[in-house]
């Protein structure tokens, strides 16, 4: 995937982030951590959340996946040969 690509699908993915951001209280980053370190585990019991949760751990994964591609491919040349730049005429 190239680096224009890998930038729009990460900003699609953390407007889905968002949305769990807002309604749980808490960024990704931070509910990531918890969850993987089974700290959240008193709400498997509720389907909404487990439910919730699982899609928010998949989303955030996919989003890491692609910000480690993301920054391999921006390192690889120089910021002005990818920059997608439109002339204004």
């Amino acid at each position: 995937m190239d680096i224009y690509n890998l930038v729009i699908e990460m900003k699609l993915l953390e407007r889905r982030m968002t949305l769990f951001e807002e309604k749980y209280g808490v960024l990704s980053e931070d509910f990531y951590q918890a969850y993987m370190a089974g700290d959240l585990a008193q709400y498997d019991e509720f389907d909404e959340t487990r439910s919730d949760f699982s899609r928010w751990k998949g989303i955030y994964e996919t989003w890491l996946r692609r910000k480690a591609a993301y920054t391999d491919q921006i390192h690889q040349r120089e910021l002005s040969e990818t920059l997608r730049v439109q002339p204004a005429y």
